[in-house]
Formats: C-alpha cells, structure tokens, sequence
C-alpha cells in the first residue's frame, strides 16, 4: 500500500508545484480574462501545427530509428547521439543553423537558384512545422529506438525459427505501445511553441497560445488573460498526455538475457540500401545547420569577452543541478499519474510559471536574490516530462520480469532499486540525464525575468551581446553553448551505455 500510494503522493506534490504559481499570476490578474478572436485563432493555430509537426516527426521518426536498430557500424553511437543535437540545442541557435540553410540567402536557395527550382521561404506556418520537424525527430527517433532495443534478442531469434513476418508479429505491437506517448509528448512540445512562432511565424496567422501569452505579458500586461491562456493551455496538453496514456497498450515482450540482437530480417541488399538511405537522409536534414553554426562561430572565438566564460560556468552549474533535480523527482513519479502530473510541467507556459514564482517570493525576498535556484526548478519541472517517458518502461519491464521474484527474495526500497531496478534502467537514465541536462544549459525563459548583470547564463549572455551587435561574439558563444551543451548530452549517454548492448 506504502509502495502504490508514494507515485501518487510525489504526483500531487509536482502538480501543486505547477498550479500554485499559475494560481499566483491569476489572482495578481484579477481573474480570468476575456479571449478575443485573435486569442482564438491562436488557439486554432496551436492545435493544427501541433497535431501536424507532431505526426510528421513520428511518421518520419519510425523508419530512421528501424533503420538505426538493424545497423551496426563505424561510428554509429557517436552518429545517433549527434542527431539528437537539434532537440537540445537553444532554439535561437538552432533557428540561425535553419535560416542558414533553408533562408532567404540560405543554402538550398542558393543551390536551387542556378537549377531554375522555386524560391523557398522559410516564413509563415510552413517554418514553424518545419522548425518544429528539425527539433522534435531526434527525440521521436530516440525514443521509438528505446523500444526497438526493448524487444528482447531472443523474439528475433525465434521469429526467425518460425520464418514469421518481424513487423508484423514484433515491430508493429512495440510501435503501438511506444507512438502514442511519443506523439503525446511532441504534440505538448510545440504547444508551447514561443521563440519559433516568434521567429519564423511571419504575422498573426502563425500565431500559437504561447505567443498570445508573451503579447498578454509584454504589451498588454494583462495578467489575467496571461493566466487564462495558460490554465487553456494547460488542459490542452493534460488532455493530449491522457489520450497517448489510454491508447498506449502496456503489454510488452518479457524479459531476456540482453543479448546483442542478430537482425536476420535486414540482410538484404535492398534492405540495406534503404536504411543507409533514411539514416542519410536524417543525418543530412539534422546536421547540416549545426555545421553552419559551427563555421560562423569559429571566426569570432578569440573575441568573446571574460564574461562569456563566467556565464558559460553558471550555465554549466544550473545544468548540472537541474539534472540531479528531475531526476530525484522523476524516480517516484514512474507511474501512470506520475507521467500526467508531469505533463503539467510543459503543458504550462515557462514565463507565466517564472512569473508566478516571481510573484510568490516578490514579498520575501527580491527576486534576483533567487534566480538560479527558480530557473533550476523551472527546467526541472520543463524537463520530468521527457525523463519520465524515457525511464517508465524499462522500470514497468523490470517489475513485470522480476517483481515476484524480489518479493519472493524480500528485496525491498533501496535494496531493490539497487539490485534490479537501477541495473535496468542505466542506459535509459544516462540518456535521460543528458537530455535534461543540455536542455537545461541552453535555457533562456525564467532566467530573463530574474537575472541581472551577475547571474547571466550563456544564452542570455548570447542575447546581450547580439542587443549590443558584437555578431562575431555572440556567433562564437553559440558555439560555446553548442558545443558544452553536446558534450554534456554525449557524456551522461555514453556514461549510460557503457557496458551496455546499444
């Protein structure tokens, strides 16, 4: 009774950690404010691109991640944790790789001129879904690869005896159980869609709710429509993560001798050409605006100021701590309504959770005397989300595989975790870590409502020195950021899979 009512508890305490400060905002606000056409058709927008961007990403996420599940050569462990780079960079960096590419002066526009192919604009809705494509495929790849090397080497083997169909009797039963989560977690994703819309939206037809929430804040100051938007918004992305949990069926594959899978059914040359095809073809969409941020940076390395490297020192810390934050709250939140509770955290717009923070700690203490611990907090509700769907079925295999087992054993709190559970979830956990970890470095959200001119992190220290126009700068500290932010994710993943078949 102990063991089923702990999820729960850790549920209500993470929700009470999202509600309260959205309660904050809307009783500064008056109440709830009053939504306009403009307001819903903002609403109308966000659903559209965010069911598109969400379906294309795992639509295009399945046959990149079989493709990476029956290959093993050279470098792919450094290639598969290069391609989730896009998903944990800051999102103005990776917008400057995509205008790089796919912008008016851009790459494909200036190879398409001279071949008399159409002009591509990357502006208005068709940018967004773009964006949100290049940065949500590698966690749909990743995560639909967890399930693939969930399937147990030995159902391969015997698939193979009995000459029966692996999509059929193997893929397709993991890809029901695993899609429906990972489109639920994307489609919250782009509801919080704010610095893309802002960016590449191109006028008020591609405006999202998060928009309409920043509009609320910065012109308006309209706290209680800022709020209103936010509790809509917040259903939204419950209602999302409930559906993906009740269509997501929770039967699996059993247990094996985690032996490294044979893939029989890829032996083919036609088979073999079309996966090298897909992971080209991913590989070439994800890396090719990383490698321009990378040769725009490199010019201006000798000209970042000292300050760039003390906020690249913060930055580091608040990763760091925040890692270590979700995943202490993420562990007893490894259920059904842990996974919902999580979902709070993303579903409710980051700047009106800084705010409502801001606003609880304004009459005890001044705001800026608190900036790192709120914004480590704030990226550690933004991340549990991610952490929990990454961790909850290798943890919910293990109890079906050996939970009678350990009973029978009397292996029971630490003893049990450190014995069966925490062996399995290794590779999950350091995939995890690194996850939220880069997120975290490349955060610029709530530390823009508190910080001041001691406690920038690197992003913002980008921000400030593009306001100043020391492009030459702020290029090369995005090249910092970029460059610790994927070193953080390689070390914590690789930290994971050592000693682990991949």
């Amino acid at each position: 009774m102990a063991q089923r009512a702990l999820p729960v508890s850790a549920a209500l305490v993470v929700a009470g950690m999202v509600v309260l400060p959205v309660a904050a905002v809307l009783w500064r606000g008056g109440g709830p404010g009053t939504l306009g056409p403009a307001d819903w058709a903002a609403l109308r927008f966000t659903l559209w691109q965010a069911a598109l961007s969400a379906g294309l990403s795992v639509a295009l996420a399945i046959p990149v991640a079989r493709a990476l599940s029956r290959r093993r050569f050279p470098g792919r462990s450094g290639l598969v944790a290069l391609m989730g780079a896009p998903f944990i960079l800051p999102v103005i960096v990776a917008i400057l790789g995509l205008l790089a590419v796919f912008g008016g002066n851009g790459l494909v526009n200036r190879i398409g001129a001279p071949l008399g192919l159409p002009r591509l604009d990357i502006y208005g809705y068709h940018g967004v879904i773009l964006a949100h494509v290049f940065f949500n495929l590698p966690l749909a790849v990743r995560l639909l690869l967890q399930g693939w090397l969930a399937i147990p080497a030995e159902r391969f083997r015997l698939a193979a005896s009995l000459d029966a169909p692996v999509w059929r009797v193997l893929e397709r039963p993991m890809l029901r159980r695993v899609c429906p989560g990972t489109f639920g977690v994307i489609f919250v994703i782009c509801l919080g869609s704010f610095a893309v819309a802002l960016t590449l939206g191109g006028g008020p037809r591609a405006t999202t709710v998060e928009l309409a929430i920043y509009q609320a804040f910065r012109f308006d100051f309209d706290l209680g429509k800022a709020a209103t938007l936010a509790a809509l918004q917040l259903c939204l992305g419950l209602g999302a993560g409930a559906l993906a949990l009740r269509l997501a069926p929770s039967d699996g594959f059993g247990n094996g001798l985690d032996r490294l899978t044979d893939r029989w059914d890829g032996r083919g040359k036609l088979a073999r050409c079309v996966d090298a095809l897909w992971i080209l073809l991913a590989a070439t969409f994800l890396l090719t605006p990383l490698a321009a941020v990378g040769l725009a940076g490199l010019p201006g390395l000798s000209e970042m100021p000292p300050e760039v490297w003390s906020a690249a020192a913060r930055s580091l810390a608040l990763a760091l701590g925040a890692t270590a934050v979700t995943l202490a709250l993420a562990l007893p939140l490894l259920s059904a309504p842990g996974e919902v509770a999580a979902l709070l955290g993303i579903s409710v717009s980051g700047l009106v959770l800084g705010t409502g923070y801001f606003l609880l700690v304004q009459p005890l203490i001044r705001p800026a005397e608190v900036a790192f611990p709120v914004t480590m907090l704030v990226n550690a509700l933004m991340a549990l989300p991610f952490v929990i769907r990454i961790l909850r079925p290798g943890l919910e295999a293990a109890r079906a595989d050996y939970g009678r087992l350990a009973a029978a054993l009397g292996l029971t709190g630490w003893r049990l975790w450190r014995i069966v559970y925490l062996p399995r979830l290794r590779r999950p956990m350091g995939f995890a870590a690194g996850l939220t970890a880069a997120l975290s470095m490349g955060d610029l959200g709530v530390i823009t409502l508190f910080a001041d001119g001691d406690t920038a992190t690197l992003p913002l220290q980008v921000y400030r020195l593009m306001g100043s126009y020391q492009m030459e700068a702020a290029r090369a500290a995005a090249l910092l950021l970029l460059v610790v932010s994927l070193g953080l994710f390689w070390g914590f993943d690789r930290g994971g899979r050592a000693n682990a078949a991949v």
